[in-house]
């Protein structure tokens, strides 16, 4: 007697991520994800200077609002793949790009970066069981991401800072963690669902049937 499985939908928000169920092109388009955001890091680290003087003069501390453009790849990968581990594996690996092409931050502490912001972004994945991939879930996401860049940031490029430029950069990273890389990335997803790139994975097809 063989028992009989009643089909689910897999496109639904809840549905859940099975462990250790990633598919190659679930890992192939990870990949792709990763290697654009790096080579996109490393153009923002070339402008980063110039575009976050203003913020440094006018308030020191808010200039974490535009690093969180080094977010989002964590939280972009995380809302495509929806597996474990994506968000930490696309944002290392964009990371690991952007030492590999020039960094002026230095390849280890570049690489290490992504890392504690992609494992940000992971942990509020986690936390809804890789079963909620909502707009709430991915500006979350990206908050998370944005603390673990504050956290690092702080104890490794700013020791000893005031209490108000760690209260300012802490409050300006989640912020624009939560805005940038996770609001925008959560939209993207949606964008590029719409183009039909993202038909064989269950965030393109939601997003197609509930737009």
């Amino acid at each position: 007697m063989h028992a009989t499985i009643a089909p689910h939908d897999h496109t639904s928000a809840a549905a859940p991520a099975r462990i250790g169920s990633w598919r190659v092109v679930d890992i192939v388009v990870a990949s792709v994800l990763g290697v654009a955001a790096g080579v996109i890091f490393w153009a923002w680290g070339l402008a980063w200077e110039t575009v976050s003087s203003p913020l440094k003069v006018a308030l020191p501390g808010m200039q974490a609002a535009l690093a969180a453009v080094w977010l989002f790849a964590g939280v972009l990968g995380g809302l495509v793949i929806r597996k474990p581990g994506a968000a930490v594996y696309t944002s290392t690996l964009a990371a690991v790009v952007s030492a590999l092409v020039g960094t002026q931050w230095g390849g280890f502490l570049t690489i290490e970066a992504g890392l504690v912001q992609g494992l940000g972004a992971e942990l509020v994945f986690l936390l809804f069981l890789y079963r909620r991939w909502t707009l709430p879930v991915a500006i979350l996401a990206g908050a998370g991401a944005g603390l673990g860049m504050a956290v690092n940031d702080l104890l490794l490029w700013y020791p000893g800072a005031a209490t108000e430029f760690i209260v300012i950069y802490t409050i300006s990273a989640v912020v624009g963690g939560a805005v940038i890389a996770g609001a925008l990335s959560w939209f993207a997803v949606r964008g590029l669902a719409a183009t039909g790139a993202l038909s064989r994975f269950a965030s393109g097809r939601q997003a197609r049937i509930t737009a």
